[in-house]
């Protein structure tokens, strides 16, 4: 008994320790880049974005806030009150949506976690991201031209924790910081890889996300829902699921459901909806995903 425990002991540690060393350095750069971001060019991005307020784009505008959203490095309880000051000063709905659905989705860090994935994933999860926040804008453009679509009320002006005079200070303050909100779950995420490699038959991988494509995008897309905790943690999960055989299309969907439905994320999102809102938030999700996947797996 001992004797088996010890061997899967060294099984899993051998798994772990092959997969940290293989996406550690993503991570460290991730966190570097998103801190950087953070401290140094946050600003600047939001300026941007208002600075659209005053040009006559239409629709357009919805192209350069999807995108702006991308750049921008705040996490969802970040972005809502800096969409509520963006609100105030006059910016619409319907770049605010593109601005905040593709802000949910994708941010600097998680694009440079993601390359450990490969040149594919890495420009499919960018494109699919830039096009859900379009998605999104589009459809309150079209669906809510007369009434507000979200509810600020209650959100005050955005506040920074980077205040230290000294830049590299904010910055070193700023990386660790996100250390210690990535760590565990990127840890965690390494260990749910190990576990899987050792004990999930590469086939049954196969089974559920490869083979029949159309069921692996819906099985992904629905899995992505309760197993997302963090863009770090999941990058292990998908890494491998990729390697045994798992569709492009089914990793797209993923990547869409999991951010979208990451349930700090989803509370934050119901405070400015409200309950019919919010349903119509997760039905467009979950849509946009298989609609992605489906699409994808059809061309890749």
């Amino acid at each position: 008994m001992i004797e088996s425990l010890q061997r899967e002991g060294i099984y899993l540690w051998y798994y772990f320790s092959l997969q940290f060393s293989q996406i550690f350095r993503y991570w460290v750069l991730g966190m570097v880049l998103g801190s950087a971001v953070s401290v140094f060019l946050k600003d600047y991005i939001h300026r941007a974005f208002r600075s659209l307020q005053g040009k006559r784009l239409g629709g357009w505008g919805i192209i350069a806030a999807s995108a702006l959203g991308i750049a921008s490095p705040l996490c969802m309880y970040g972005t809502i009150p800096l969409a509520a000051a963006f609100s105030r000063s006059g910016i619409r709905d319907d770049w605010l949506a593109a601005f905040m659905m593709s802000s949910i989705l994708l941010n600097p860090q998680l694009i440079l976690y993601s390359m450990v994935l490969g040149t594919t994933p890495l420009a499919i999860r960018i494109a699919s991201c830039f096009l859900c926040g379009i998605a999104a804008g589009l459809l309150i453009r079209f669906a809510y031209q007369e009434k507000a679509f979200f509810n600020f009320s209650g959100f005050g002006e955005p506040t920074s924790r980077d205040t230290d005079p000294d830049p590299l200070l904010r910055f070193l303050k700023n990386l660790g910081r996100n250390v210690k909100a990535t760590g565990p779950m990127f840890l965690l995420g390494v260990a749910l890889s190990a576990l899987f490699q050792r004990y999930v038959p590469s086939d049954l991988v196969v089974d559920l996300f490869g083979n029949n494509r159309g069921f692996g995008v819906l099985m992904a897309a629905t899995i992505g829902v309760p197993l997302y905790a963090c863009g770090g943690g999941t990058i292990p999960l998908l890494q491998m699921w990729l390697v045994d055989g798992m569709s492009m299309g089914s990793a797209a969907a993923f990547m869409i459901t999991g951010p979208a439905t990451k349930i700090t994320n989803l509370g934050a999102v119901k405070i400015v909806l409200g309950t019919k809102r919010f349903a119509a938030y997760l039905v467009f999700t979950v849509l946009f995903a298989l609609l992605t996947g489906w699409i994808v797996d059809l061309i890749v």
